[in-house]
């Protein structure tokens, strides 16, 4: 069905913010806001056809411009944790700005990619999203111009396609940053969500660390091991530092056969998950905490929700063992993520 737009306010410095509405045959709604490219709703029938929204976020552009949690956003230029925000790029010292304690974030200072305003334009059913960030971005070398498209499907997926260009070698690595609740973004908790991950290896922090330590590992043995379906409230308590917040290396990452599903059993939701990219960072929601007050009133507690960033292992920059997330002139960035929905 064709794609609406509409006024969502304007920025504390009066950039306009649109809204688009995407609608499939079967109920489910997604909203888009051109502020950080982001899923600001995604509602969803149950197995009663009740319709929810099940992702976390806000009801005004306030609430986007003040959150430092990247609720629903296109993260980029690079997405997850580069060490100490310095990497070595065709024999040049590359220093990024840190904004999460010694490391540097999900593209740096102010939000990178996920507090801009994107240009919009519609396209039949799909809404194509523009941002152009300049040479010397938060540190980043070369001016680099990336395109995010959202189309909702009729058998009921969410397919974002991203494409990216650059004028000079620099890391591009973009990922969407949804919170996800299949009981409701007001749902409370996942414990009860069960969820698999078609991975057998894993990258492991260093210890007391959230970097990466350089090593891909066996998820045998381990909390990690989310081969075969397991509540999550049976292993978040367990894992370090308060909950998943770990890089996950898909055994076969494809459009055809989904990496990782998520089922809630209460209200009969599914979610699978395909993408083209060979990581998937699962994070439940460490740091929400009850104070981070979202739509509707809605006091967001911490493992209130999870969230699939499909990406590049996380700082690939200074792995060679790691998948390549350098881009250079003359080549295109291009990724797709499927977030299919059964119910």
């Amino acid at each position: 069905m064709p794609v609406t737009a509409a006024d969502f306010g304007q920025t504390s410095d009066g950039r306009s913010v649109v809204e688009y509405t995407l609608t499939n045959d079967n109920g489910m709604v997604v909203k888009v806001i051109s502020y950080g490219a982001s899923i600001s709703s995604l509602q969803v029938p149950n197995k009663d056809g009740k319709l929810d929204d099940v992702v976390l976020g806000f009801d005004n552009i306030a609430g986007y411009e003040k959150d430092s949690m990247y609720l629903g956003r296109v993260v980029g230029r690079c997405c997850n944790r580069i060490c100490n925000g310095r990497f070595k790029l065709d024999g040049q010292d590359i220093q990024l700005p840190n904004n999460d304690g010694p490391n540097h974030l999900h593209g740096g200072l102010n939000g990178g990619f996920s507090k801009v305003v994107w240009s919009g334009s519609l396209d039949g059913d799909t809404v194509k999203l523009t941002h152009t960030s300049p040479d010397g971005d938060n540190g980043y070398p070369g001016e680099v111009t990336a395109t995010v498209t959202y189309q909702l499907t009729n058998d009921n997926a969410v397919v974002i396609n991203y494409t990216a260009t650059t004028t000079k070698a620099t890391p591009v690595n973009l990922t969407n940053h949804s919170y996800f609740n299949l009981a409701g973004h007001n749902g409370g908790t996942i414990y009860d969500h069960e969820i698999q991950i078609a991975a057998n290896n894993y990258t492991p922090k260093k210890e007391g660390e959230f970097i990466v330590s350089g090593k891909i590992a066996p998820v045998h043995g381990t909390v990690y091991d989310l081969r075969e379906p397991v509540a999550i409230g049976q292993r978040v308590h367990d894992v370090e530092q308060g909950g998943y917040d770990h890089n996950y290396c898909l055994d076969q990452p494809s459009l055809e056969q989904p990496s990782m599903r998520v089922h809630h059993p209460g209200s009969g939701r599914t979610l699978a998950v395909f993408t083209t990219k060979p990581g998937v960072h699962l994070y439940t929601s460490n740091f929400l905490d009850g104070t981070q007050v979202g739509k509707n009133g809605t006091c967001y507690p911490k493992h209130g929700a999870f969230c699939l960033e499909t990406q590049y292992y996380p700082d690939s920059v200074n792995h060679d063992n790691f998948p390549n997330c350098i881009l250079r002139p003359g080549d295109t960035y291009q990724h797709t993520t499927c977030f299919k929905f059964n119910w």
